[in-house]
């Protein structure tokens, strides 16, 4: 699987759909309309996100690791 920064992840879930709701902190939170999902993205500058998280936050969102 490829590693993905949140910076990253953001800009692919905008492509999708997914609209910035709120920042609190170093994360952000992403919603979409129709959709009660609710996904919380750190943001730590150029750090990749742990393949577990990164994995956890594309199902979620119903987005595969092909479409990345």
């Amino acid at each position: 699987m490829k590693s993905l920064s949140g910076k990253d992840l953001a800009k692919v879930l905008e492509q999708r759909g997914w609209v910035l709701r709120r920042i609190h902190g170093s994360h952000h939170i992403y919603m979409k309309e129709g959709s009660e999902v609710r996904l919380s993205v750190p943001i730590h500058g150029s750090r990749a996100l742990k393949i577990g998280l990164l994995r956890h936050l594309l199902k979620m969102a119903a987005i595969s690791q092909e479409e990345i």
